[in-house]
């Protein structure tokens, strides 16, 4: 079954499952500022929209478009700016 989460005031939701890689969620994100942290590595998918990141110790901000991702370390947090609503799917790697 399906389990539906909500961040920042619903400003974020996500929808998670299993696919045959494993756990991944889809989801999408409202217009502004984010922090997430993570325990397993994550690739972020941008399926439509922008992510503008900064990674855990990195002073530079990157930015990833529709059809481009990123890798996330995992037991890590990184900061997201959204300047236009959002979709992703973030696959979980062991």
């Amino acid at each position: 079954m399906f389990k539906v989460n909500e961040y920042f005031e619903g400003k974020v939701t996500s929808m998670a499952f299993e696919e045959a890689t494993g756990s991944a969620t889809i989801g999408l994100m409202a217009k502004g500022d984010y922090e997430f942290g993570t325990d397993k590595k994550e690739i972020m998918h941008v399926v439509s929209g922008e992510m503008i990141i900064q990674l855990t110790g990195e002073d530079t901000w990157s930015t990833y478009k529709t059809g481009e991702n990123f890798k996330v370390p995992g037991s890590s947090s990184f900061k997201l700016q959204i300047p236009v609503d959002t979709a992703y799917r973030c696959q979980y790697v062991d």
